[in-house]
């Protein structure tokens, strides 16, 4: 049960958490009661936790209704332009305690359930996650709709309600098991079903050419189903709409087989339509060419533009009639961002409904799909750009690459004639690549087909320019932009860390929650000790926090006054959590004093050895955390102490696990990649601990050959390391089991391991001298907070609207409830 809070704790707390009036909490408990009894037909001697969890979710969710409604009335009122970011993941999370921060509910909710007899952080924990996403991708879908909100942009989320989400991860005997993420199990209380919105999704089939058009026929149909989520911004009434689309059958059955038996056997078959929106692919940076996530991908952008070509026409809310029927106008009222290359089928697609549909022009379709288009890139790392195979194309699309073909007929006939005779560029510039199987480059279809092309670091972008597109920057340099990608603090702080939230908020004020820049108000803090006290204390309590959930669930003791040095990365060779394993063997080795808590699958069996050795004691502990998700990572983030961000110079494209560190008070240890490059600017070079090679150095190594040897043969610690792994030191059951990895290290490492060791651990003592002097600590870790301002994903989007959308954003305040309501007495109290 939560224990009242005192005075003090309720003045501290009123700031960023939303005052607690008498009034509201009586509403909430009426409120709360009328859903377990009428909504889950339950009392209170029958109801589960999750009974009380579903009763508070649809008690906060009533607040969100009128505000909703009111939002798109408001929408169809002012006819904005309108931006639609389609995107394969989001990675929302948990939905109830970021919309009580954002409605300023948070205290009175919790006051509430007190009454009540209900402990909140009992309830907030029976919400699952929503896994829609693998890491950094859908976690940025997931801040910049917030962000979106939060900056009065008419805006949408489109992507596909997936049954099974990110697999959930154990760990048995030191092999990782996956088990399925079943989220939906006990139905999802935020999301609403729109049927009256399915729309058809047709493949395979044939096209017929005619004189009045082409026909794409005999197709195969599946129905997208939507389901919207309300996306609230913080404290303006504007609630803006996910929407996903789920994969349904058709209902059509052939009544000749029927007749003949083949009922049954018709509706089995459904299975294999619904498939389509069954389950994410685990991964976000590698390329897999499976017809499946093929249907994904052509699934998602044909529901997504119908649904935005339906809302273009029709300008009056509520209304189904058509009132807009000039296309030319098309890229005034709507923007289309492509999340990386997996909706890059939204450019021919719509060029297929521009022209075989609505029988425009090729030349005039083309110039409103390039206008409408923008596609945000990911990634430097061939193995994650999507390279379709013609024939599965032909197979399964029929129309479509048709006009693939056509867009690239007409894209190199314009590259021939800005560059005359040099065959070669033509080559690299075509969207078919030829030789062996023939594919299809789905990143240059996005920038041919785009009007703006931006990475998400100004290096990222810098290194897109210089090589992988530099044919097409060559080409029309106007297409390229930088947007640095960034974070919400509404999540990323004031919801995970209402601690510091609050130490911050009593120095500058609250205002910065919805203009992270006001951070930099902190730096004439640096040198007050009453701040450092207070900014080091609430690291502390954080720290006391996640040890006893270790303790809990991991079933781990460690000291929550040793360094918690955390690398939170998805398991690739670029994010080098091998050399960080290089670095715990090192230390190891010289029974240094230091704990290291972070994800790595060769490190399970380092931890086994390191966290029983009855030398080392507890001096030195390795933990990996296994199921990492969104809520672990709101536990996790604002305990660190030591952020690792250590991939190979130039292949990080941004990162923002990076980002939220920064904000919650840990130092970063990194190189010069991705967006540690601008965080060293804003908070000052010397503020963070940067080692290794910059991106000039990689180069150069290329250039002259990066031999691991050299390394092995000249650095004494580094050789015992590598050795204990190859001989079986942290594996003696099974000697041979880290072989494939050292094999690896020594003879095909493309990231270049080894280079950066040396200076790394000499990174590592500078902060193990600093981590024993906790007042000049504390200084660096103002400095990185008020440094932060920059990575607000507020910043980020309001550049995305200015500069590619062609939209402003706004700070207006809607009114809370839709004119309906207002007009009827009774209803208004339900929706205050």
């Amino acid at each position: 049960m939560s224990k009242p809070l005192s005075d003090h704790d309720r003045r501290k707390q009123i700031s960023v958490r939303g005052l607690a009036g008498i009034e509201n909490v009586a509403e909430l408990k009426q409120n709360f009661n009328r859903h377990l009894h009428f909504t889950l037909v339950k009392d209170r001697n029958v109801a589960t936790r999750r009974d009380y969890y579903f009763a508070l979710a649809h008690t906060v969710r009533d607040h969100l209704i009128g505000r909703w409604i009111r939002t798109q009335q408001h929408y169809y009122e002012k006819d904005p332009k309108r931006v639609y970011y389609i995107s394969l993941e989001f990675y929302m999370g948990r939905t109830l305690q970021n919309t009580m921060v954002n409605l300023a509910l948070e205290n009175a909710c919790d006051e509430a359930m007190y009454q009540l007899g209900l402990d909140m952080e009992e309830l907030e924990d029976m919400e699952e996650d929503a896994g829609l996403g693998n890491g950094g991708l859908g976690r940025l879908a997931a801040c910049f709709l917030d962000s979106m909100a939060s900056l009065g942009l008419a805006a949408y989320g489109y992507g596909i309600r997936y049954e099974f989400g990110i697999f959930n991860q154990k760990i048995v005997n030191g092999w990782q098991v996956e088990e399925a993420d079943d989220w939906l199990r006990y139905g999802n209380p935020w999301e609403k079903a729109r049927p009256e919105y399915m729309r058809p999704v047709h493949f395979y089939g044939r096209t017929e050419h005619h004189p009045d058009g082409v026909k794409w026929v005999d197709t195969q149909v599946v129905l997208a189903l939507p389901y919207d989520t309300p996306v609230p911004g913080y404290r303006n009434n504007v609630v803006n709409t996910m929407r996903l689309w789920s994969a349904k059958a058709p209902c059509e059955f052939n009544l000749k087989d029927f007749n003949v038996g083949g009922y049954i056997q018709a509706v089995l078959d459904r299975n294999l339509a619904e498939n389509i929106s069954r389950v994410l692919y685990p991964n976000d940076n590698f390329f897999e060419g499976k017809e499946l996530r093929l249907k994904q991908e052509y699934f998602v952008v044909s529901a997504t533009l119908q649904d935005i070509i339906r809302r273009f026409k029709v300008s009056k809310f509520g209304s189904r009639e058509i009132a807009r029927t000039d296309f030319s106008k098309l890229p005034d009222k709507v923007a289309i961002q492509l999340n990386d290359t997996h909706p890059a089928m939204a450019i021919p697609e719509l060029m297929r409904v521009l022209v075989d549909e609505e029988k425009l022009s090729w030349e005039k379709a083309w110039d409103i799909c390039v206008r409408t288009c923008a596609y945000t890139n990911h990634t430097v790392l061939p193995e994650a750009l999507e390279r379709w195979p013609v024939d599965l194309f032909a197979h399964l699309l029929p129309r479509h690459l048709e006009i693939v073909f056509e867009i690239n007929r007409r894209h190199l006939e314009n590259v021939a004639a800005k560059f005359p005779g040099d065959n070669d560029r033509l080559r690299r510039m075509s969207l078919i690549e030829e030789g062996g199987q023939k594919r299809i480059n789905m990143a240059h279809l996005c920038i041919v087909g785009s009007h703006a092309v931006n990475g998400v670091a100004q290096i990222h972008s810098d290194i897109l320019k210089a090589t992988v597109f530099k044919d097409f920057y060559e080409m029309e340099p106007h297409k390229f932009q930088n947007k640095t990608n960034g974070i919400t603090p509404r999540r990323w702080l004031v919801m995970c860390n209402p601690g510091l939230a609050e130490v911050i908020a009593e120095r500058i004020g609250e205002d910065f929650i919805r203009d992270l820049d006001q951070l930099k108000g902190l730096r004439k803090y640096v040198n007050d000790e009453a701040f450092i006290r207070d900014v080091a204390k609430v690291k502390q309590e954080n720290k006391l926090k996640f040890a006893m959930h270790l303790e809990q669930h991991y079933k781990v003791k460690i000291n929550p006054n040793s360094m918690f040095d955390i690398q939170v990365k998805r398991i690739h060779e670029y994010k080098r959590q091998l050399l960080n394993c290089l670095h715990i063997i090192t230390y190891y080795n010289r029974k240094y004093r230091l704990k290291i808590l972070y994800p790595q699958f060769l490190q399970l069996s380092i931890g086994e050895v390191v966290n029983n050795d009855p030398v080392v004691g507890d001096r030195l502990k390795v933990i990996f955390l296994e199921n990492y998700r969104v809520t672990l990572a709101e536990k996790g983030i604002p305990a660190a102490d030591l952020s690792e961000q250590i991939s190979t110079a130039g292949t990080e494209a941004s990162g923002t696990g990076n980002m939220k560190f920064m904000l919650n008070g840990a130092l970063t240890i990194g190189t010069m990649d991705g967006a540690n490059v601008e965080m060293a600017e804003e908070a000052g070079e010397d503020n963070l601990f940067i080692f290794g090679m910059r991106v000039d150095d990689v180069d150069e190594l290329d250039k002259r050959g990066y031999h691991a040897e050299e390394y092995y043969n000249r650095l004494p610690e580094l050789k015992q390391a590598i050795d204990q792994i190859a001989g079986g030191f942290f594996s003696p059951k099974q000697p041979d089991l880290f072989k494939e990895i050292v094999n690896m290290l020594m003879h095909h490492d493309r990231f270049k391991v080894f280079a950066d060791y040396e200076d790394y651990i000499k990174c590592q003592e500078k902060v193990n001298a600093l981590y024993k002097n906790p007042k000049e600590w504390t200084k660096k870790v103002i400095f990185n907070i008020a440094g932060c301002g920059k990575f607000s994903s507020d910043r980020t989007i309001a550049q995305y609207a200015r500069e590619i959308w062609g939209m402003e954003p706004t700070l207006e305040k809607l009114p809370k409830t839709c004119r309906a309501v207002r007009s009827m007495k009774l209803m208004k109290e339900f929706y205050r």
